[in-house]
């Protein structure tokens, strides 16, 4: 198993992409701290680990609440003695071009998708290095590296996650830290039910996905889990401060 023994922390992996990386990680061996705001759905993403042989526990955590942050990173490091792996995925989706997004719509934006990731990253970087490495991968989107229709507050937060990552990368590449950004197109979980609204219904998403995405179809979470394990493995070895692309080419079409 390429990840044994592993201690991966998960924010926002209660559904979705989120919990579909988190069974993959436990499936090759890692120790998961499923991370969710939603204690429940947190708590069925670690029972689903342990119901296949896996080893996880759920931390109730609201990665908008700097204090959750700590006690998330601080428990871990009481617990485990290290991370070797932390996947800063919680996010959320504010739609809405300039003049209709709220200031509180776009601040939220940031905390959750930019803030938090930092947070976290910094909270656990020392430990990294006085490891001798580790992994980070922050989940942007393709909206990180180009742009969608009315969805200024998002496609802001997410190309700045591109640009935290490499920032990053750059600066802690001699400490063995490894710090790459996961950035997925359309994938069929809740998370894209703002947008579903916002282009009015599920029969108009389904029409936009078949003519936008040159592989006209969505990505299924699983599919992006292995893109996840590519990227916190040993397999992407030498790769740092780079914004994989999974998005069956909407990002070229």
């Amino acid at each position: 198993m390429i990840l044994e023994n592993r201690i991966a922390i998960v924010t926002g992996s209660g559904s979705g992409i989120g919990q579909a990386g988190a069974l993959a990680m436990a499936r090759e061996g890692a120790i998961l701290i499923v991370a969710d705001r939603d204690k429940d759905a947190g708590e069925a993403t670690a029972s689903m680990i342990r119901a296949r042989g896996g080893r996880a526990d759920a931390v109730a955590t609201d990665v908008a609440d700097d204090a959750a942050v700590e006690r998330l990173i601080g428990g871990t490091l009481d617990r485990h003695g290290r991370i070797d792996i932390l996947h800063n995925h919680a996010g959320i989706q504010v739609g809405g071009p300039l003049t209709e997004v709220s200031l509180d719509g776009f601040d939220a934006s940031w905390r959750i998708n930019v803030r938090a990731h930092f947070l976290a990253a910094r909270l656990a970087m020392p430990a990294m290095i006085a490891a001798g490495g580790g992994v980070i991968l922050n989940t942007a989107s393709n909206s990180g590296v180009f742009y969608d229709r009315e969805m200024i507050a998002y496609a802001t937060s997410k190309h700045a996650v591109v640009a935290m990552t490499r920032q990053m990368a750059l600066d802690y590449a001699r400490h063995k830290v490894r710090v790459n950004a996961l950035c997925p197109g359309w994938v069929d979980t809740p998370f894209n039910e703002p947008f579903i609204a916002q282009m009015g219904g599920r029969a108009a998403i389904e029409a936009y996905v078949r003519e936008k995405i040159p592989m006209g179809r969505w990505a299924t979470a699983e599919e992006i889990a292995e893109a996840i394990l590519f990227l916190v493995s040993d397999r992407s070895a030498f790769m740092t401060g780079q914004a994989l692309v999974v998005d069956g080419g909407e990002s070229i079409g």
